[in-house]
């Protein structure tokens, strides 16, 4: 190959080398504009991500600049500073609860609860030096965000271990009869004042709703001598109220009784009282009468007293005692027949011994 020949092929041996590399250059440019419109991408969305953030109905947001509370805000799509300050969101609308003696796994239907022992929560000495298994419910809802985050440290565990202490606190002071059957309203109520003037004076920003005692039972070894116990104290109430009950019908019958046999005796005495008053009257106002006419008065009551008594003689036949006959036709007989029956009172009685 000659001189000439080998230049011509050097020289577009050099014009595939630059094609080439023209090709690539461009091809490097549009890749490097390429990355360079991911990254502004990537970093457009990363300052809205960091600016926007959205609070849910049930929460606010408590607003950090550099670790210092700014502001709270309310729920929905709300803004901050990027890279500057930072939100916490904190649920207000929710009640919070917390179980000692017994842990909740999964609420549902039919709930189900840990098999871990949590007795040296429950655990408790009585205030007539018995033992009492305890186990409660607290509700509450948190109404100060600001507090609740800020204001005291590990709020959680510092107010269950206050709840233990109030609640063995208000237990100590009552029998554990009362504890186990009369006593828990009383044990409820006193301890909810108790934990809400705690939380005031500590400035935890939460408040209390509810205490409830779920579960107050003998510890498991005297068990069953708890329940004989309570069964005896039960029939005894039984019979007690049985004899409260016949007493409550039998007394106040007789005192019924009594009280109307003494309304009776009252009512006769009075009657009689009034009948004896009339009757004297009634002999005063005859015997004046009788004063001022004595004669017609006399035949008066005669005639009244004939009228009421021989009626209930029957047939009587009177004569005159100076009369010498009868008249024949007079049917003595008959008369007599008809009427002897029905007067028992013999002739000479009804007049006075006279035939």
């Amino acid at each position: 190959m000659d001189t000439d020949e080998r230049y011509e092929k050097y020289v577009a041996e050099m014009d595939r080398w630059r094609m080439r590399a023209a090709r690539s250059g461009s091809a490097l440019m549009r890749s490097g504009r390429t990355i360079v419109g991911i990254a502004a991408g990537v970093l457009v969305l990363l300052l809205l991500f960091s600016t926007l953030y959205q609070v849910q109905p049930e929460e606010v947001g408590v607003v950090l600049r550099f670790g210092r509370y700014v502001r709270t805000t309310e729920p929905g799509l709300r803004m901050k500073i990027p890279f500057v300050e930072e939100v916490q969101k904190v649920q207000v609308q929710r009640q919070l609860k917390e179980e000692f003696g017994f842990r909740t796994e999964e609420a549902a239907v039919r709930s189900t609860f840990s098999r871990a022992d949590f007795t040296v929560e429950a655990v408790m000495l009585t205030g007539d030096l018995n033992v009492a298994v305890v186990e409660w419910i607290v509700q509450y809802r948190v109404a100060d965000p600001y507090q609740y985050l800020f204001k005291v440290r590990n709020l959680t565990d510092t107010f269950r271990a206050m709840n233990e202490a109030v609640m063995r606190e208000v237990v100590g002071d009552r029998t554990v009869t009362e504890v186990l059957t009369v006593g828990r309203q009383g044990i409820e109520t006193r301890v909810e004042e108790r934990l809400r003037a705690l939380t005031q004076q500590y400035e935890m920003g939460i408040t209390i709703e509810q205490v409830v005692l779920q579960d107050v039972n003998p510890p498991d070894p005297v068990k069953p001598s708890w329940d004989e116990v309570n069964q005896a104290q039960q029939q005894r109430d039984r019979m007690i109220n049985d004899a409260r009950a016949e007493y409550n019908k039998v007394i106040p019958r007789a005192s019924g009784e009594a009280q109307q046999a003494i309304l009776e005796a009252e009512g006769y005495a009075l009657n009689r009282v009034n009948r004896a008053q009339g009757e004297g009257a009634r002999f005063r106002a005859v015997h004046q009468a009788y004063s001022r006419a004595p004669e017609v008065t006399r035949r008066r009551l005669y005639l009244e007293t004939m009228e009421r008594v021989i009626p209930a003689t029957g047939g009587r036949l009177f004569l005159d005692k100076d009369a010498s006959s009868v008249l024949p036709l007079l049917p003595l007989d008959r008369f007599r027949a008809a009427t002897t029956p029905a007067s028992p009172v013999e002739p000479a009685a009804a007049n006075g011994g006279k035939p």
